[in-house]
């Protein structure tokens, strides 16, 4: 068992990997119980496919430097985070309206520039599915300088964060500047996501911002401790996914992701199995 658990640590490449895993699935937990709490999971994943034009064009402009791709990433993001809102709010249009126009555009941008120079669709292939194995240093130095800006300014904004979720109505009240801090909270979710890209790729990434803070919200009721618990599951999801991938050869973010999926359900049913017992233990 010792000999199993410490084989993959003998490659650099494995290291890195379950750092990143670690690292996305906190910063990703931990936004994702306030986009849980919000109802903003199509957010979530909408944000994550409009960035496809971007890496695309990034693939152009750097012929394939990660850094450039990111940076390009990020730009996009928070570009498409910004003009939901703008639409949303300017033509008084319902958010997901707002969300679906700018998701179907981006979307399809992005596919039109993949198919129109097939030379790269396939070198972009593990920002959609997720490549955690081919992160490198420099990645995993850039994504724990935003991963870590995005933490720090959810603890910073904590209250306020909290208090729009739970009553908004009273935010309102108490006269709180609620379009900066939507605003600022999209941000903060298009940044976790573009640092979650390679970990997880775009079409799995609205599974570690959902995923891990639903299961927590099972297990309490408290929001400080949903966000722990959610960092737990995701942290652990990352390590026991990339074994699964390290020994199975199979995707590493398909991995990673199913780990997340099974341990909802087993936290699902164990809840369910819990009230039962306690109506049948009552009556």
């Amino acid at each position: 068992m010792l000999e199993i658990l410490l084989q993959p640590f003998q490659y650099a490449f494995m290291v890195r990997g379950m750092l990143a895993a670690v690292l996305v699935g906190v910063v990703c937990a931990v936004v994702g119980t306030f986009v849980v709490l919000r109802g903003m999971a199509f957010f979530g994943d909408a944000l994550a496919h409009t960035i496809l034009p971007g890496l695309a064009v990034g693939y152009l402009v750097g012929g394939g430097s990660r850094e450039t791709l990111f940076w390009w990433a990020l730009g996009t993001a928070v570009v498409s985070a910004v003009s939901i809102g703008t639409i949303s709010r300017k033509l008084r249009l319902k958010e997901d309206t707002a969300i679906g126009i700018i998701f179907a555009g981006m979307f399809a941008l992005g596919v039109a520039l993949i198919s129109s120079v097939r030379s790269y669709s396939v070198d972009l292939a593990h920002f959609l599915f997720g490549d955690v194995l081919a992160v490198r240093e420099s990645d995993l130095i850039r994504s724990a300088i935003f991963g870590g800006v995005v933490l720090l300014l959810l603890y910073a904004f904590y209250k306020e964060f909290a208090l729009l979720s739970f009553d908004p109505i009273l935010a309102a009240t108490l006269r709180l500047p609620a379009h900066f801090l939507d605003l600022l909270l999209v941000i903060l979710i298009a940044v976790a996501i573009v640092v979650s890209l390679q970990t997880v790729g775009v079409a799995l990434m609205v599974a570690m911002l959902v995923t891990p803070a639903a299961t927590a919200s099972l297990l309490t009721r408290r929001l400080p401790l949903i966000m722990m618990w959610a960092a737990v599951i995701a942290a652990f999801s990352g390590v026991v996914g990339l074994y699964l991938s390290y020994y199975l050869n199979v995707a590493s973010g398909a991995a990673i992701v199913l780990t997340c999926t099974v341990g909802f359900i087993l936290v699902s049913l164990g809840r369910s199995l819990r009230e039962r017992f306690f109506r049948v233990s009552t009556v």
